[in-house]
């Protein structure tokens, strides 16, 4: 070690520098070669020059101290008689003091990899205790010695495929030295020792990366590598501390070697009865390579029954591919080969067995019946008897050749079979609109051995043409006042849940209808009018019986009723009132005692009614014995009072007074047209004059009309329409009279209008000879 102190005591001196810390107003600087030397750089309000003079400070880590020792002096250029030196910062006045010369000294011994520098600051003071000098900031550095080993801080393990290329990375290592590692004390080398395999791997001094260094690597002679690594510090330098560790390399597989058969010949014993796609054998196969680089591939030689796909540990298990037959073949004998792709040239290609004999024996069984089908399937006609639907054949496979009983193993089935022939046959009709298809199962069984075998039997009812067609109303059917000939009320469609493509054909089923069917050709008809206008007021309601034919074989046909609603529309044709139709239905219990007790209950109101009607007469004739009756007339001198008071008032048996001041009533047995057609039309001949005393002659008729009908309301007030003055020689002028005698038209024509010009025809087409209001 005396070379190495020699060394350090060197660096040391080299590196001593005088520092002079000065203000900057162009006093001596820091000096080059000074480590870690700083100003203060607090900010002060006024500047003072610094003249600090020292040594370089450095101590050198784990020096035994019995006693402190000095590292360096503290000086000033300050010119002060009496001076005082003090210290301030990390370890001052502990692991550093300074005495009144200035001397720096250490007091115990410093680790670097504890702590590497100490940062202090000194002031300078008089006599007196006053600063004199301006702190100064200055390091201690630890400088290092190889006091600490290389560590390797975890386990490396690496791998590397066999037969790889000379230089192939496999793993890195990497140790670790706390000491500085920019002196030789932490510059690490790496080596591999004679401890491990040094045979197919190297490893790189700088790096510590190993690398193979042969191209010969092979798993199946050697599948693991245990390699030794050296780290030494002082770059490996024989002085340096070394680490040791261990590496242990897999080498791992490829498929470099072929798969080969353990035996040359396989022998093997298969019942004829042994179902397909099951298992037979196995072929076993060895492979030096791992499982997952066992990749057999098979071949049979010839066309077999057989086939060998791969188990999953890779050998060859052996499948029966097709049914066997004992009477037909009793043994199997063919070449199975075996075959690998692989990366490199086989290890093994001359000692591979690569082709196999294999040979089966087909063992006799009895065996069930055989039906000469998988599936039978049969077509039958519904609604029919069939003796010979059709025939299930099986047979006995065996030499025996035994006889076989057929049976049918669903319950309630509509179908039978003959035990012996196999032949199929109706027990009742079929309907295909319930049932479409029929499956069930025929049992094959042989005699005496029972050995039985089942089979899938499918019968597709035919379709033929035994349903009527179904009529539907596609639309709302409805009929508008106003509507006119061919105007198109409704679409019809039909439907039929026969099977048969279906050409429907519309028709009225009567003739003597205000209606008429256009049929499109497509399946669906409209429903057309024939004659309009109609009328909400017509009690009648409309229907009209629909036949559907379905144009089949033979023709089905069906007869439905629509009705038709009548309503009142609006001009888009939508309807917004439409009369209700006449319900025919029957009445239950509940609604019968309903009506009942209605029916009760007013024949109770009538009763009552009637009772007080007597009591009001009764009152009557006693208020008319007393005299108490009065009768005001009260003169309307108003002008004629035109329609809005004909609403209101009946003022033609006013104007009555004038024919002879009499209410002629005829006794009429036709039905009387409406209020307003009623009343007595004057003659068209002249324009009727006011009568001279006609309004006298009214109120006699009407106080003679009051006292004789006991059942009349009397005349409290009279209001006069019509009339214009007994003086007047202009007559009334009131649109009443106007109206209907000062037209020389005949109004009987509307009549013809149809309904919607009823009313109007009852208002002027009835001639006043003829007809009468009534009182």
């Amino acid at each position: 070690m005396a070379w190495l102190q020699l060394w350090t005591t060197g660096l040391m001196t080299t590196m001593a520098l005088t520092v002079i810390i000065a203000q900057d107003s162009g006093l001596p600087g820091v000096k080059p070669g000074l480590a870690d030397m700083k100003k203060e750089s607090h900010p002060v309000l006024f500047r003072q020059k610094r003249e600090w003079i020292w040594n370089s400070l450095y101590v050198e880590e784990q020096k035994p101290v019995s006693d402190a020792y000095k590292i360096g002096q503290l000086k000033s250029s300050k010119n002060v008689e009496v001076k005082k030196f003090r210290i301030e910062g990390e370890g001052a006045n502990s692991i550093f003091t300074v005495d009144d010369k200035g001397d720096l000294f250490v007091t115990r011994s410093l680790d670097r990899e504890e702590k590497s520098s100490y940062h202090l600051i000194a002031k300078l003071y008089d006599g007196n205790n006053v600063l004199i000098e301006e702190a100064g900031e200055f390091v201690v550095q630890v400088t290092d010695i190889n006091d600490n080993s290389p560590e390797f801080p975890k386990v490396y393990n690496g791998s590397i495929e066999e037969r790889s290329t000379i230089g192939k990375r496999v793993v890195e290592v990497k140790a670790t030295d706390a000491d500085d590692p920019t002196t030789a004390n932490g510059d690490l080398r790496y080596s591999l020792t004679r401890d491990g395999d040094t045979s197919a791997f190297e490893i790189n001094s700088m790096t510590g990366v190993i690398t193979c260094k042969i191209n010969t690597l092979d798993r199946e002679t050697k599948s693991q590598y245990v390699v030794v690594v050296q780290a030494q510090d002082m770059r490996g330098y024989a002085s340096g501390s070394t680490a040791t560790t261990s590496v242990t390399i897999m080498i791992t597989d490829i498929n470099d070697n072929l798969v080969s058969f353990t035996e040359r010949s396989y022998n093997f014993e298969v019942p004829e009865n042994h179902k397909v796609g099951e298992f037979i054998g196995v072929l076993k196969l060895e492979d030096r390579d791992e499982l997952q680089n066992k990749q057999p591939m098979f071949t049979i030689s010839n066309n077999q029954p057989f086939l060998i796909e791969a188990s999953p540990n890779k050998d060859g298990n052996l499948i029966l591919n097709e049914a066997l037959d004992f009477e037909k073949t009793n043994s199997y004998s063919f070449t199975v080969e075996v075959r690998e792709n692989v990366q490199f040239p086989p290890d093994n290609r001359g000692s591979a067995v690569t082709n196999a004999q294999v040979n089966i024996q087909v063992l006799d069984v009895d065996e069930p019946p055989i039906f000469s089908q998988l599936i039978y399937t049969f077509n039958v006609k519904e609604e029919m008897l069939v003796n010979n639907i059709g025939i299930i054949k099986a047979r006995d496979p065996d030499s025996a050749n035994k006889t076989i009983q057929y049976s049918i193993l669903e319950r309630d089935c509509p179908i039978g079979i003959n035990p012996l022939t196999g032949q199929l046959y109706t027990l009742r009709k079929l309907d295909r609109e319930l049932e479409p298809t029929h499956m069930f199962q025929v049992k094959a069984q042989e005699e005496p051995s029972g050995l039985e075998a089942a089979v899938k039997v499918n019968i597709n009812v035919q379709d033929i043409n035994d349903n009527q067609p179904e009529l539907m109303v596609l639309d709302d059917i409805f009929v508008c006042e106003d509507d006119e000939a061919n105007t198109v009320i409704g679409t019809l469609s039909a439907t039929d849940r026969d099977d048969q493509t279906a050409t429907f054909t519309f028709s009225l089923a009567s003739e003597n209808s205000n209606f008429s069917i256009r049929n499109y050709g497509n399946g669906t008809a409209a429903i057309m009018v024939k004659q309009g206008p109609f009328s909400t007021d017509d009690p009648k309601d409309y229907s009209v019986d629909i036949s559907v034919s379905d144009g089949g074989h033979p023709v089905k046909t069906s007869i439905t009723k629509v009705s038709i609603r009548l309503c009142r529309c609006d001009a888009k044709r939508s309807h917004t009132y439409c009369k209700a139709e006449a319900r025919r239905m029957g009445v239950s219990v509940h609604a019968l005692a309903a009506i009942l007790l209605c029916i009760l209950t007013i024949l109770v109101i009538v009763i009552l009614f009637v009772m007080r009607k007597r009591y009001q007469k009764d009152s009557l004739a006693n208020m008319k014995n007393s005299g108490e009756i009065h009768e005001q007339l009260v003169t309307y001198d108003e002008e004629g009072g035109g329609e809005m008071d004909t609403n209101g008032y009946d003022v033609s048996i006013l104007t009555s007074a004038c024919h002879d001041g009499s209410l002629i009533r005829h006794q009429d047995h036709r039905p009387h047209p409406s209020l307003y057609a009623m009343v007595q039309k004057p003659t068209h001949h002249t324009q009727p004059t006011a009568c001279k005393g006609d309004m006298a002659a009214m109120i006699e008729v009407k106080k003679d009309e009051a006292d004789h009908d006991r059942d009349g309301f009397p005349y409290d007030t009279l209001h006069i329409y019509g009339y214009e003055g007994p003086e007047s020689l202009a007559g009334s002028l009131s649109s009443l009279g106007s109206s209907s005698t000062g037209s020389n038209l005949d109004y009987d024509f509307l009549s013809d209008w149809g309904p919607r010009f009823r009313t109007l025809a009852e208002l002027y087409g009835v001639d006043g000879q003829n007809y009468y209001h009534q009182y």
